[in-house]
């Protein structure tokens, strides 16, 4: 609401007493300072206390017929929308039992009668100070809360903006890329669920590294940036030379993120699971993959993941140099890998679900469009010199 336009609400006091005398003495002594409502009883009390505005008091009687004031203010503590309002009890009971009872259930005061009109209003006084103090301080915290919560949105606003204008230039270098990096992030994140209660990786697929994860797997082949054309877009199979050139990729992925986040100056955890993956994603269980020909669980699970997920689509990919293979051979490929390619537990769980995959293939399949783009653009390289 603009600030020129608010008008701040009347201090508001609950009365509630079964007796009329003592109803109108205590709305008398209190109306020239506060707004002022007035129960008889503890069942008018509550309905009162349904309509809004709330009050910022109540003075409430314990003894009353029916309903008691203990029982009011059991059903006031108890419902979220009343339970911050403050209660002073007034009463005949005036032990020191009594009192502690009336603490205990909630009341923040507790005045006998007959009453003392200065002490009352002292009273009250004090307590609406003390309630607008926790006002302000709730309120401040809500504020606070919204703004943490603004600005996450915003980073990660951010941070999804970072990968998608660092992937699309992997998408400008290699026009199969497109739909290959959305594919993939989606199969990364079902493989991930699929095994956040297994015993061997539950300590790592928690909800926020999954989350993670998705966000990182585009970046997988970022490092395609550094490969000259004549290689990257080359239809047919690399000369020996030049498969060690294309090898370099994982590499060149895994240093342009590294050099991004040496700019930031902070670790960032999203670029962490994104290093990995672009630098591990062609290892292999066996330990004859690239580039460092690691094995076994010293392989990153993030390009454990990545590994069954890029493979699994390279392999049902139509491409202007060849036609996409049937999603069951794929899955055969992909079993046959299982313990020399491939992690056998990830393997395991992507053969179990393959239908899953398939789906998701599918949802984000090649369009006519995207083949009539690769084939211009390797005709395009053919002209090249």
């Amino acid at each position: 609401m603009d600030s020129e336009h608010y008008v701040p609400q009347p201090t508001t006091v609950l009365v509630v007493d079964d007796t009329p005398d003592n109803l109108m003495l205590m709305v008398d002594l209190l109306k020239d300072r506060y707004r002022i409502k007035a129960a008889n009883s503890g069942e008018k009390a509550l309905r009162i206390l349904e309509r809004d505005p709330l009050p910022d008091l109540i003075l409430l009687d314990i003894m009353m017929p029916e309903l008691s004031g203990y029982e009011v203010a059991k059903r006031l503590k108890q419902a979220p929308r009343t339970c911050d309002i403050p209660i002073i009890f007034l009463t005949a009971m005036a032990t020191i039992e009594d009192e502690i009872i009336g603490l205990e259930m909630g009341a923040v005061d507790y005045i006998t009668k007959p009453i003392s009109p200065p002490l009352v209003l002292a009273r009250v006084d004090t307590q609406l100070k003390v309630k607008a103090a926790a006002d302000f301080l709730r309120d401040k915290n809500d504020f606070l809360e919204q703004e943490v919560q603004r600005r996450t949105r915003e980073v990660t606003a951010i941070q999804d903006v970072t990968i998608h204008a660092m992937a699309s230039l992997a998408e400008t270098r290699d026009n199969e890329t497109g739909n290959h990096i959305r594919r993939t992030q989606h199969y990364v994140r079902l493989l991930a669920n699929l095994l956040r209660e297994h015993s061997r990786f539950r300590h790592f697929l928690d909800e926020d590294t999954i989350r993670l994860l998705f966000k990182s797997a585009p970046l997988h082949d970022i490092g395609k940036i550094g490969i000259p054309d004549h290689i990257l877009l080359k239809p047919g199979r690399f000369t020996p030379e030049e498969f060690e050139i294309m090898k370099t990729h994982t590499t060149l992925g895994r240093d342009a993120i590294q050099h991004a986040e040496n700019q930031l100056g902070v670790k960032v955890d999203f670029l962490r699971l994104a290093k990995e993956i672009a630098y591990s994603h062609q290892e292999k269980w066996d330990g004859s993959g690239y580039p460092e020909g690691l094995a076994a669980d010293d392989i990153p699970i993030s390009a454990r993941l990545m590994a069954v997920a890029d493979v699994y689509d390279a392999l049902i990919s139509r491409r202007v140099y060849k036609p996409g293979m049937p999603h069951e051979q794929a899955v055969g490929i992909i079993r046959a890998g299982r313990g020399s390619h491939f992690d056998p537990d990830i393997c395991d769980v992507f053969v179990a679900n393959a239908e899953r995959f398939r789906e998701i293939s599918e949802r984000f399949s090649d369009t006519d469009q995207d083949m009539a783009r690769q084939l211009a653009t390797l005709a395009h390289i053919a002209r090249q010199p």
